[in-house]
């Protein structure tokens, strides 16, 4: 009784482990250091589609990279012009947005990811941000979460490149993502989907780590555990380079 199990659930698994297509990545880097000279960096992705049995027929097999940081609450406020003055008129905080997204894809989005499987896996940058409501006395609620999108859009932040995945024979594929000067430090996660007929197949998820390093990593920490030697620290500084200034400009008038 206990081999006809065995052999039953062996026939079972088996065809759903040979049908499945998994992702083997690699990364140029898996660390970012932020420098006093850093100028943003590029990260080469790249992998193949790892299989135990042919390529199946049908539609071709599609990439999706998507690169995402650390997500955070944004307040946004609207501003109107009232007799002559603009001022704040009404506000919603949008839960949750990352503070760097891009989404690199083998073929145009909406052609290789249904509207469904766009929902369920929050690929496109509008899913990607999370805006529970606003409340209800605030019209067009859905243009704070838009205008979001548009001001990261026009920093570089915020991207979408199309056709940008190279993908060979339906096994190896590569793209590159460009990451700007001013990223927010912490964990990066860089998702990785094989879509076939819009359909996502199989996912692949790894971090990219981006930390300051260095003097910056120790001012940054000092200024946020010890604000008050920060402070200090910073108004020494300041007296001091205010000295050195006003001594140089007094030799200088005097030779």
């Amino acid at each position: 009784m206990l081999k006809r199990l065995i052999l039953l659930f062996a026939l079972c698994v088996t065809p759903a482990l040979a049908e499945e297509e998994s992702v083997v990545l690699g990364l140029s880097q898996d660390r970012v250091a932020i420098t006093a000279t850093f100028d943003g960096s590029e990260i080469l992705i790249f992998g193949a589609v790892k299989r135990e049995t042919p390529i199946p027929s049908g539609p071709p097999l599609e990439v999706i990279v998507a690169v995402a940081g650390p997500s955070s609450p944004v307040t946004v406020r609207r501003k109107e012009r009232k007799l002559g003055i603009w001022i704040n008129t009404d506000s919603v905080l949008v839960d949750l947005a990352p503070s760097f997204y891009a989404v690199a894809t083998s073929a145009p989005l909406d052609d290789i990811l249904s509207d469904t499987e766009d929902l369920r896996y929050r690929v496109s940058i509008e899913r990607a941000i999370r805006s529970v409501g606003a409340a209800m006395h605030i019209r067009g609620a859905q243009d704070f979460a838009d205008a979001v999108v548009r001001i990261r859009e026009d920093e570089g932040l915020y991207s979408i490149r199309e056709d940008t995945v190279a993908v060979d024979e339906q096994t190896l594929f590569r793209t590159s993502i460009d990451m700007p000067a001013d990223l927010t430090e912490g964990e990066y996660a860089a998702r990785i989907f094989l879509t076939r007929g819009g359909a996502v197949v199989s996912q692949f998820e790894t971090i990219i780590d981006v930390r300051k390093v260095g003097l910056e990593r120790f001012l940054y920490t000092m200024s946020r555990e010890q604000p008050v030697w920060y402070g200090l620290m910073s108004l020494v500084i300041a007296i001091a380079a205010g000295w050195g200034a006003s001594t140089a400009f007094r030799l200088l008038r005097e030779t």
